[in-house]
């Protein structure tokens, strides 16, 4: 069913159907939060099929965020343009084709360029659940709850992605975490047609193409920045990625200021609710996707758990967060200030890392309970940052504001594996402390990842194996400790900041 007027298919749509359609669309946010944290649980596997280096390995899991986040600006305001529901069945099929190239995958290279693609598909998703969202839901009460299920929803993917994949990982090999997709890509596909309804913004300009790539060129750069600088230090190849991605962003938004209709409209961001709203989606996927990367190598190779008891353990935190998400909207509606919640919950998160930082080299259930607290902040932070968004934009903008939102959710999940993941690595390197007389190459390959150290380990006579891996194990554990204390400061950082800005309730109303 095609609307072609501006905006308003949810005015003909009974209580029933936007319930209904909103189910639909928790189909593509379930997958993209699986595919976020199952990567993380086929770490061990994966290294051993394709010998990856610490490099590569963090490119597999990295490309996929960055391209994404790269496009998603541009793909939010496509969907503006040619229909919401259209470019979400595009990408649904695009995305369910990268799946099977990424489950088939025969190199590092191969898998690098298929988790790209992955991440071209899964920018058409996003900006079009959350801008139907808020153009299906035109009563406020009912899009407030809806959005705080739409965030529930990455909780729950995050919570299945390990237990499903990790069951998957025991029973098939590495390559079946990625074919998860196929079902619900395709069940969306049958479904959608039927359940969503068309909108898109028939009043706006042409698509302005020049911005799209201008975009990308402001993005990547600094992320590849940021990515090297925790892996080595300040470099003038950092300086330079820098530089080049600050020109480039000062010509996109020059360009932005100057169009008629702009791609992203940057005086949004004068707005200081949502400039936090945006801030506290990028910490908080930050935090949790990071986290979450490098505890599934932590729970398999250095406490020793198969991958779905892993993927047990951080079953706790992720119901914690799916039920902040909800709980949340209820508190504001209690007249409690959006401050005062917000600030706690980026606190509670902060407090989970701080308890991260104290990790040891057999602390499971420690672990647990520091996820809970990461995964209750941040599940109740996500979605008062998507709430406040989508209360401040008018509804012929929610592609594009909804976008720059996911922009916000997924660059904050890439940089927190890169920078996180980075952090460890450093760490890591640093800190190994092999027994003597270990072979060179050997030697600089056990101080490469934790994963091939442990697959040296058990190669060799049993007492030298012994010490290697344990050696590895508490080098990793040492970078764990270090990620906690960056994670910790970020996040109580930012929650000073919120308690700052904030000081003044926004005129938006989220609860």
């Amino acid at each position: 069913m095609s609307v072609q007027v501006p905006d308003a298919p949810a005015q003909e749509m009974s209580p029933r159907r936007q319930w209904a359609a909103l189910a639909v669309l928790l189909l593509p946010v379930l997958i993209i939060a699986i595919d976020n944290t199952v990567l993380g649980f086929a770490v061990p596997e994966l290294s051993e099929s394709l010998s990856p280096s610490s490099s590569q390995l963090l490119w597999i899991v990295d490309s996929y965020g960055f391209v994404l986040a790269g496009l998603l600006v541009t793909m939010g305001h496509l969907g503006d343009r040619i229909g919401r529901r259209r470019l979400l069945l595009l990408g649904a099929t695009g995305f369910g084709a990268a799946s099977v190239l990424a489950a088939f995958s025969t190199s590092a290279g191969m898998l690098i360029a298929s988790r790209a693609l992955l991440g071209v598909a899964g920018a058409t998703l996003m900006p079009s659940t959350l801008s139907l969202i808020r153009n299906i839901f035109l009563d406020d009460a009912r899009r407030r709850t809806a959005i705080g299920l739409w965030t529930s929803g990455f909780a729950v993917g995050s919570a299945l992605g390990p237990i499903a994949g990790g069951w998957l990982l025991e029973h098939y090999w590495w390559g079946s975490v990625f074919l998860m997709a196929l079902p619900v890509m395709a069940l969306l596909l049958v479904v959608g047609p039927f359940l969503l309804p068309e909108s898109r913004h028939v009043g706006g300009g042409h698509f302005d193409l020049a911005s799209s790539p201008l975009s990308l060129a402001a993005i990547l750069p600094i992320i590849y920045a940021l990515k090297t600088l925790a892996e080595h230090g300040p470099t003038l190849e950092v300086a330079c990625f820098i530089a080049v991605g600050a020109t480039f962003g000062w010509f996109f938004v020059r360009r932005q200021r100057r169009i008629d209709d702009p791609m992203l409209d940057v005086t949004l961001f004068v707005s200081r609710p949502f400039s936090m709203a945006i801030t506290t989606n990028l910490i908080a996927n930050f935090s949790l996707i990071g986290a979450m990367f490098l505890i599934a190598q932590y729970l398999q190779l250095v406490v020793g758990l198969e991958p779905l008891a892993a993927g047990l353990h951080l079953l706790p935190a992720m119901i914690a967060a799916g039920t902040a998400s909800v709980g949340v909207v209820a508190l504001t509606r209690k007249r409690l200030p959006l401050r005062v919640v917000l600030v706690g919950a980026l606190t509670t998160a902060g407090l989970g890392y701080v308890s991260l930082a104290a990790l040891g080299t057999d602390s499971a259930l420690h672990l647990a309970l520091s996820m809970t607290l990461v995964g209750l902040g941040v599940g109740g932070a996500s979605s008062l940052g998507a709430n406040l968004v989508m209360a401040t934009v008018p509804a012929q903008r929610a592609g594009s504001a909804s976008a720059v939102s996911e922009t916000a959710f997924e660059l904050g999940a890439a940089m927190g594996i890169a920078l996180l993941g980075s952090t460890v690595n450093a760490i890591y390197r640093r800190s190994i402390d092999l027994p003597d007389g270990l072979d060179p190459t050997v030697a600089s390959e056990a101080s490469d990842t934790i994963a091939r150290a442990v697959e040296i380990g058990e190669g060799l006579d049993p007492a030298t194996g012994a010490a290697v891996i344990d050696a590895a194990q508490q080098a990793f554990t040492s970078g764990m400790n270090g990620a906690g204390l960056l994670g910790a400061s970020l996040l109580l950082l930012i929650a000073g900041t919120a308690f700052r800005v904030l000081r003044v309730r926004p005129t938006a109303k989220v609860g």
